[in-house]
Formats: structure tokens, C-alpha cells, sequence
């Protein structure tokens, strides 16, 4: 039977699934992720391998890992494997889609109510004692129904999001590498931008200086993406220089964001601890697929989840 090693601890008992099945399991244990060396060195073993996003899973570490023939990655996005480098070695590798369309897309929503009404800044002035008599003119928002929502890229979860949006009556723009409203267009009459697009060469710093200053002085960008498909330094500088009128956060570059991080300073921030996929049925689904494929995977059987191989560039027809 096979081993299995991933990278940390995850909800639910699908992987006992694996036990079960007479697969030895090993799971890390720790409360931060593994580095990179002792990814190598518990994977060195493993012909299944079970990460998340915090694991990079590269040609470095699958040299060291020659029986490795699954890679089973937590969430639907998976920037951090190399997947053209798996395909190489015949590792096949899966991800969790549609699981956590509705979980993200809520959330997205959240952040788009609580950054529009100034739920955080409103809260800790109650927090502060600073509560006084009620003020006509003061904690004004913006108001959510009948604005315009932005939102660069269709997928599963931004079609949802689109959807929430439509039940609050908002006009709904998305923008697509294919087709839909133009992003300069969409960017220049939003109200509401948020980021729905996966991590790639092409999407790295799509939000970038040039386009902040596209986006009106008073809208609100939403990320729950990856956050470098927002270049950090150029957020900060329109933060300060007023080119926007705010910025709600689920994911960041870098990832953490430590304390001390001068966006956390900037006007107008709200930042969450990448938590898009955190309800307890999404996350146990989650681990769920996770097992499913690894099981698949140990077994020689095509993987339920299976992402796309990249075509090589020198390919026929590519």
C-alpha cells in the first residue's frame, strides 16, 4: 500500500478514509506549515502528497521526492504547484473546485457591506467608549444598492458573487481574459472592484498603479483572489493619495501580513486572515476531496479533480 504525507492538520475524518484503505498516513503536526526542508524530508517517502497553499511544490522538492505520483492540494487555487514540473515526473495533481464558490463568494460580500457601511472603523468607536449622541452627518457610508459591481473574472465564484450582487439590485459588470465589459471600462464606472481571477503570470499586479488611478476616488476594491494580482506598493500609495476610496482584503502579498505592515497603516483598510473557504461543511467538504483523490491516485485511477497539464510552448498547435 502507499504512503501519504500532508502537510497539516485538516477538518474533518475524510482521512481516515486513507487508514482504511491501508494506506500509511502521516500528517503534520505542527501550528505553522512545514518549511521547506522538512516538507522534503517527511515527503522523501510519500507516494501521495496532500498541501495546501502555504507548500511550495516545485522542482526542488519533487527531486526529493521519487515516489511521489499525487499531489493533492487544498483549495482551489494552486499557484503553488508547478504543475507542468509534476506532469514531467507523471505526478498527477487535483485541486477542490466548486466546494467553495458559495463560502468565498459570501465572504466577498461581507468585505464589499462592511467596507461600503465602515463596519470596522464604526465598531471600534464603540470599542473606544467614543460612542456619543447620535450625529446626522457622521459614519456615512456608501450605499450598496443600486451601485455598480466590478468583477474581473467569471469563474465559479465570481458568477456567484455577480449573482449577490444582482439581489441587491446592483448593475453588475465582469470582465473576463475573453470577453465582457473591457477592464479599463469596468475599473473607470464601478463602484465595487473585486478581484476574482486565479494567480498567474498574466494576472500578477493586474492591479497595478496605472489601473488604481482608472478606478474612481470613491470605490472599494475586494480581493479574495491571491494577493499578488494587487501590487502592494502602489495600493498603499492610492490609499494615501485618495485614488480610491478604500480597499477590503482576504488575501495579501506577502501572506501573512505582519503587524507592522504599512498597508495595515494606510486610510480605508480592512483586512482579513485568508479565511474565503473557512465554514466548518466547506472546509470538511474540502478534506473530503482531498481523500477522494489521493485515494484515487494510489489506486493507478484518473483523479476526480485532476487540474489541467499545461501544453508546453514548443507543443504542435500551441
Amino acid at each position: 500500500m502507499g504512503q501519504v504525507f500532508v502537510t497539516r492538520r485538516l477538518p474533518g475524518d475524510a482521512l481516515e478514509r486513507l487508514t482504511a484503505a491501508g494506506h500509511a498516513l502521516d500528517v503534520w503536526e505542527g501550528a505553522e506549515p512545514p518549511t521547506p526542508e522538512q516538507l522534503a524530508e517527511r515527503a522523501a517517502e510519500a507516494d501521495g502528497l496532500g498541501c495546501t497553499l502555504t507548500d511550495r511544490i516545485d522542482d526542488a522538492l519533487l527531486d526529493r521526492c521519487p515516489r511521489l505520483r499525487t499531489v493533492a492540494n487544498y483549495g482551489v487555487g494552486y499557484d503553488n504547484v508547478d504543475v507542468a514540473a509534476c506532469a514531467r515526473r507523471g505526478i498527477a495533481v487535483s485541486n477542490t473546485p466548486d466546494v467553495l464558490t458559495d463560502a468565498t463568494a459570501d465572504l466577498a460580500f461581507a468585505l464589499l457591506l462592511a467596507a461600503a457601511r465602515r463596519l470596522p472603523e464604526t465598531r471600534q468607536v464603540v470599542l473606544d467608549g467614543r460612542w456619543g449622541t447620535w450625529e446626522p452627518g457622521e459614519y456615512l457610508g456608501r450605499d450598496v444598492a443600486g451601485a455598480t459591481l466590478g468583477i474581473v473574472g467569471a469563474g465559479r465564484i465570481g458568477e456567484a458573487v455577480a449573482r449577490r450582487g444582482a439581489g441587491f439590485g446592483m448593475t453588475v459588470l465582469t470582465n473576463t481574459s475573453r470577453a465582457g465589459t473591457p477592464l479599463d471600462e469596468l475599473l473607470a464606472r464601478a463602484d465595487f472592484v473585486s478581484l476574482h481571477v486565479p494567480l498567474t503570470d498574466a494576472t500578477r499586479h493586474l492591479i497595478d498603479a496605472a489601473a488604481l488611478r482608472r478606478m474612481k476616488p470613491t470605490a472599494i476594491l475586494i480581493n479574495t483572489a491571491r494577493g499578488p494580482v494587487v501590487d502592494t506598493e502602489a495600493l498603499i500609495a492610492a490609499l494615501h493619495a485618495g485614488e480610491i476610496g478604500g480597499v477590503a482584503l482576504d488575501v495579501t502579498d506577502p501572506e501573512p501580513l505582519p503587524a507592522d505592515h504599512p498597508l495595515l497603516s494606510a486610510p480605508n483598510v480592512l483586512v482579513l486572515p485568508h479565511i474565503g473557504s473557512a465554514t466548518t461543511r466547506t472546509r470538511a467538504r474540502m478534506t473530503e476531496i482531498v481523500a477522494e483523490n489521493l485515494l484515487a491516485g494510489l489506486a493507478g485511477e484518473p483523479l476526480p479533480q485532476a487540474v489541467p497539464v499545461p501544453v508546453p510552448r514548443d507543443a504542435p498547435g500551441s
